[in-house]
């Protein structure tokens, strides 16, 4: 059956690209077509390129790429782009095969798989796994904006030194980010910096601002979580006497809950301490909608809930 989805999939594919052919030819705009695939990656292509780029990001608010399929609209705007820019490391492991017949056409490329692999954090259940949740860790998102800068730079060298001052002050933007992170932690105790989610997707963080990180299912949403699991979760928050776990924008919030209700039934009161974006990021056009606003969300939700 997945061999049949396969084909399936590749003669869309080769549809869609017989089909935009001649539209790439007539992208006369001045401009280049980006499609990327989350939007943290699509709001750094935006700062870095500016009035150059033209950027549709495909997962929104809400969506979990682990499990996201790309549909017809989706492979059609792959089509018409002049690059495309994917996080890599299996994160949109349901994508793989769109990503390779694309990568045929023009430049597909897995910015997660291009920065410091001594940097990257690997999967305790499968050790031959990274973790691909990469834009917790604000040095190695700034590894990103680098590669995005030296991509843009390769298909489009009439706007380089465009595309290295944005990259340049986007990139001091980010440091200013990384400060503020640090300052606001400082009002946790050491103790209470403890955070349960619903997934594993704060290790970047948690390594890179002293977090315990626990969370419900694995790396990929696609892994399944047992009552073995919510109880151990149940000990944990009851044994440290935790007060507040968090639920996240793109997960169900369906686990979460029942831990509340385990520690509970242990005469434990724990709450939530709010939404964390973890895979996705805000509606387009607001502060949460951008990268440093997503961020210094989810850093002072885990604050005000922590400290």
């Amino acid at each position: 059956m997945k061999r049949f989805w396969g084909l399936v999939t590749s003669l869309i594919i080769g549809l869609a690209l017989l089909g935009c052919s001649e539209g790439n030819e007539a992208n006369t705009d001045g401009q280049i077509h980006v499609v990327t695939t989350i939007a943290q990656i699509g709001d750094a292509v935006i700062n870095v390129g500016g009035e150059h780029v033209d950027v549709i990001s495909l997962m929104g608010p809400g969506t979990d790429p682990h499990m996201y399929n790309a549909v017809q609209s989706d492979i059609e705007k792959m089509a018409n782009a002049d690059i495309i820019f994917y996080n890599g490391l299996e994160l949109e492991g349901q994508m793989d095969d769109v990503f390779a017949q694309m990568g045929k056409q023009k430049p597909a490329v897995p910015v997660g798989e291009k920065i410091d692999q001594t940097k990257l954090l690997i999967d305790p259940d499968n050790p031959s796994v990274y973790d691909p949740h990469i834009w917790f860790n604000i040095d190695l998102f700034s590894q990103v904006v680098e590669v995005i800068r030296d991509q843009l730079i390769e298909i489009d060298p009439d706007h380089a030194a465009d595309y290295q001052e944005n990259a340049a002050a986007y990139l001091t933007e980010l440091d200013e980010l990384s400060e503020y992170v640090f300052e606001q932690i400082e009002q946790i105790p050491e103790e209470s910096r403890v955070l349960v989610t619903a997934h594993d997707a704060f290790h970047y963080f948690g390594e890179a601002y002293g977090f315990e990180v626990v969370g419900l299912q694995g790396l990929s949403t696609e892994s399944d979580y047992s009552v073995h699991d919510i109880q151990s979760i149940v000990d944990l928050v009851t044994e440290r006497k935790i007060k507040a776990i968090f639920i996240e924008s793109s997960v169900s919030d369906r686990s979460i809950n029942a831990v509340i209700e385990g520690a509970k039934a242990t005469g434990h009161e724990v709450t939530i301490g709010g939404e964390l974006y973890s895979d996705a990021m805000g509606e387009a056009g607001t502060e949460d909608g951008t990268y440093i606003g997503m961020f210094k969300s989810n850093i002072n939700t885990i604050v005000d809930a922590l400290k």
